[in-house]
């Protein structure tokens, strides 16, 4: 790079000689703490055609340089790797796509929206507003933020990132925040973009959910597609099981966007869960209903106290598309700082399962206060004959010591809340689509 940190990469070329023009191309841009080798299974299935380039982001792997979770720096990083690329006579440099997981996908739209000329990106389990996936409600989800920053040794970290890291955990000077994530989010200049753009993204992803997706998708004015599939952060995993569909997608758009001819995906595609091999198409984000649930109760919380209210059986099946609200009156005494909603489904039979959650911060909130939750933007189907449980305290780890989104920080010893009656709203499929 122009400051003199070397990038490790590896390139993948087809083994047919290059046309006259080159070989189109596409560069993989992989997640936090993660190499260039957690892509090789993306890079074989687009190599042939394609040329495809992997390369250790700045500060991990074998690369150097220390990470400032694309920042500047790796924004000109990006659009060096492009220029060498672009600048080897075996590649067309005309027909150069990007293709980025994550914190790759972070970058990848953050680059295209300050000018690299990619001809057509792919974005995965991704955000487009980097404040509003962390700290939704300014209430931070510091166990996800701990669980990245805990992914990358602490040396390896560029000074900016340590200088808002314990802030960022504890919810704490939320404009610096804002301005910080605000330098590495694409989604107010995507209005802009005519790019074609492909987005993937989770149906389960309590990191970067559907709503970044979505929103992003709305925004673009080019060519543009989105899938929702059966992958993402936790609880999810990628590579997921319709992995194969996904890239299979992901290749015909290169295709058509690189090599020219055209395509005949779907705009809107979701996949069911479990995945049984077929997905559902629309030709714009799937029609859904409102349908609210009235959870009463009364109950007086201190520390790491919590509160359940539990609905009646589900007579038929519901699957959520969309981010649900939670709506209660709270009475706050004694600096208490957040409040967090874990909304569960338990079946007859089988495990429990985390619909969704969210959290409020509120901070300098005192006396009596009506109070909205927005949770997290998944698609979850909740079985027939399911009850739901919604959980309120201080933190997720009150739920299930294993739930660790909003993790149990401190607060003052006298802090105390009193929670009314709540009313639950859930954005549900018209038609669901999985069974």
């Amino acid at each position: 790079m122009d400051d003199g940190v070397d990038l490790a990469a590896t390139l993948y070329e087809p083994t047919a000689a290059p046309p006259p023009a080159g070989y189109p191309a596409i560069v993989l841009f992989h997640a936090i703490g993660g190499k260039r080798q957690d892509l090789a299974a993306v890079a074989e299935r687009f190599t042939d055609p394609f040329a495809v380039l992997t390369f250790d982001l700045r500060g991990h792997g074998q690369s150097g340089g220390l990470v400032s979770i694309d920042g500047p720096r790796e924004v000109a990083d990006a659009r060096e790797v492009y220029d060498q690329l672009a600048a080897r006579p075996e590649i067309d440099k005309t027909r150069i796509g990007a293709w980025g997981i994550s914190l790759g996908g972070g970058l990848v739209l953050r680059s295209l929206v300050e000018g690299v000329p990619w001809k057509t990106v792919e974005t995965v389990e991704t955000w487009t507003d980097l404040y509003s996936a962390l700290a939704p409600q300014n209430l931070a989800k510091s166990g996800a933020i701990f669980q990245f920053l805990s992914s990358v040794p602490t040396d390896r970290f560029d000074p900016s990132v340590l200088a808002i890291r314990d802030d960022a955990l504890a919810s704490r000077n939320l404009p610096v925040l804002r301005a910080w994530t605000g330098a590495r989010s694409s989604r107010k200049l995507l209005k802009t973009v005519e790019t074609p753009v492909f987005m993937f993204q989770g149906r389960r992803d309590f990191a970067f959910d559907i709503s970044q997706a979505k929103a992003g998708y709305a925004l673009l004015k080019g060519p543009k597609r989105l899938y929702v599939g059966d992958f993402g952060h936790s609880p999810s995993t990628f590579p997921g099981p319709d992995f194969v569909q996904m890239t299979s997608l992901g290749i015909k758009w290169f295709a058509r966007y690189l090599n020219g001819g055209s395509t005949s995906i779907a705009p809107v595609s979701l996949a069911p869960s479990p995945w049984r091999g077929k997905l559902r198409t629309f030709a714009k984000l799937p029609a859904t209903r409102r349908l609210s649930i009235v959870l009463p109760g009364n109950d007086h919380l201190a520390g790491a106290g919590r509160a359940l209210r539990t609905s009646g059986r589900f007579t038929g099946k519901a699957e959520t598309f969309g981010a649900a609200t939670v709506q209660l009156t709270a009475r706050l005494t004694g600096g208490w700082s957040r409040l967090v909603a874990v909304l569960t489904a338990e079946p007859p039979k089988g495990s429990e399962v985390v619909v969704s959650e969210g959290g409020i911060n509120t901070t300098g909130l005192t006396g009596k206060r009506k109070l909205t939750i927005q949770l997290i933007d998944t698609a979850t189907l909740i079985p027939r004959g399911a009850r739901l449980t919604l959980t309120l305290a201080s933190s997720s780890v009150a739920q299930n010591p294993g739930n660790l989104l909003y993790l149990n920080l401190p607060m003052p010893k006298a802090a105390r809340i009193t929670l009314g009656a709540a009313k639950l709203t859930l954005p549900i499929l018209r038609k669901p689509i999985s069974r």
